[in-house]
């Protein structure tokens, strides 16, 4: 162990009286001496990285809980900014000359720009792929389906930690994210279905779907659902209900869709059946694609998530904060990738990025949900 750094506050103690226990019980579960515990709480050492995640696996929080760094982050000057851009604002940095310029990532500029390089390309005749990429690029590349775009954020993370490494992101609904886990066909499955009861809706669906299959769960970002309407709404839609008011032009999202599944739940509660929305059985496959139809005034109002509506101009009504998880199966977990990421979720720069798009807390990121 080495010597507590002065801007690392560590909450064990606060953490282990939480959990009834004394020093000896925790040093006895953790495999430390009481005295090791003891320097910990007392700041006069900071455990090594193992020993780290070991107590915070046990006390059912994220090693940053447990070791606050509280140094404020590293600044540098900008010699230049193309375009405006307020404090907070995300920014994409590049050195040019010796000119360290930012470029503001609001608005469409939050999205990516132009085509993705391909591994590969489908044979004609046969199934298989010419490849454009090497078998040790393959073993560095995790395949990702969900639905939060804030999961392109954490790829870039991973592969600033981890040289080589990628995240091929592929939007799929909660319902699709899962099925495709248990099928095989993606390393981890992001799901968001927001809690209607006592019980946490995605550890149900998680059972439902994976089956006897064991899995970690979790925690990725807590994020704002809800309707994307045009800017000044000016129709004044202030909740589901009002989908059902004469002239609102609705667009949903596909079964299985965990905003679906809200707005259903919304609907039931203000006693509005679906055949009173018109739009219901009309359906979009993704939150950009029901941004357009906003945009392009074919609909009033569209399932989507605060961050989405803000990057592409458009007002929100909020609905339900959701939990977004990531899902992990058990026989996964040895993955060099696997290993990097969840190693990543404690990283106060990830954190501090999802803390800055609108809609988003990191609250429960690296958190283990189960």
């Amino acid at each position: 162990m080495a010597p507590l750094k002065i801007d690392i506050v560590c909450n064990l103690k606060t953490y282990r009286l939480g959990k009834g226990w004394t020093q000896d019980e925790l040093a006895e579960k953790a495999g430390l001496r009481r005295q090791a515990i003891y320097d910990i709480e007392s700041g006069r050492y900071l455990p090594n990285t193992a020993v780290a995640l070991k107590l915070a696996r046990l006390i059912g929080c994220r090693v940053e809980d447990l070791f606050v760094d509280q140094a404020p982050p590293e600044t540098r000057r900008l010699d230049a900014v193309h375009g405006e851009a307020e404090p907070a604002t995300r920014l994409a940095l590049g050195r040019v000359r010796h000119r360290l310029v930012g470029l503001p990532m609001d608005g469409p500029a939050s999205t990516a720009f132009g085509f993705c390089a391909a591994d590969g390309l489908m044979a004609r005749g046969t199934r298989s792929a010419e490849m454009l990429t090497s078998d040790e690029a393959l073993g560095k590349t995790l395949i990702l389906m969900g639905c939060d775009p804030a999961f392109g954020i954490l790829g870039t993370h991973l592969s600033r930690k981890m040289p080589d490494a990628r995240i091929h992101c592929r939007f799929a609904s909660s319902t699709t994210a899962l099925e495709g886990l248990h099928r095989g066909v993606t390393h981890l499955a992001g799901t968001h279905m927001h809690n209607t009861g006592e019980q946490e809706a995605n550890l149900v669906m998680v059972d439902e779907k994976m089956k006897d299959t064991p899995c970690r769960v979790v925690g990725f970002s807590l994020m704002e659902e809800g309707l994307m309407v045009a800017r000044g709404n000016p129709l004044g839609i202030r909740r589901a209900s009002d989908l059902a008011r004469p002239g609102v032009r609705f667009v949903n999202r596909e079964p299985g869709a965990a905003l679906r599944v809200l707005l259903d739940d919304h609907l039931e509660r203000d006693g509005v059946p679906e055949g009173a929305v018109s739009g219901y059985r009309s359906e979009v496959t993704s939150h950009g694609e029901g941004a357009v139809r906003v945009i392009c005034d074919v609909a009033d109002a569209a399932l989507g998530l605060k961050g989405v509506a803000e990057a592409w101009n458009l007002d929100f009504v909020s609905m339900a904060v959701a939990r977004c998880d990531l899902v992990i199966p058990g026989d996964l977990e040895t993955h060099a990738g696997i290993r990097a990421l969840l190693d990543l979720l404690q990283s106060p720069a990830l954190r501090r990025e999802i803390d800055s798009l609108p809609g988003y807390d990191s609250a429960v990121t690296g958190k283990m949900i189960a």
